[in-house]
């Protein structure tokens, strides 16, 4: 199950697991849309695979299955893409 991360790991924006502005990879690193295209290029920095959007939990599920809380952020925030 995805832990459906709260925020971008590089600007700290909140990401609640409804948002259709969040972007993760294959090992769930997540993202904003703005940092996840303007400045990374489509890429993860972790790992350099394709960020796509998240795909978004049913509200009714979110109760049994709730979203991650513990925030994940890259302290000197993300390098633009090369």
């Amino acid at each position: 199950m995805l832990e459906l991360r709260p925020n971008c790991e590089c600007c700290d924006r909140d990401l609640p697991a409804d948002s259709p502005d969040a972007r993760i990879c294959s090992f769930e690193c997540t993202f904003c849309s703005p940092c996840a295209e303007a400045v990374l290029g489509g890429r993860c920095p972790n790992c350099g695979g394709e960020l796509l959007p998240r795909p978004r939990r049913p509200a009714a599920k979110l109760g049994q299955f709730p979203a991650a809380r513990e925030r994940t952020l890259k302290p000197a925030g993300c390098a633009p893409a090369d």
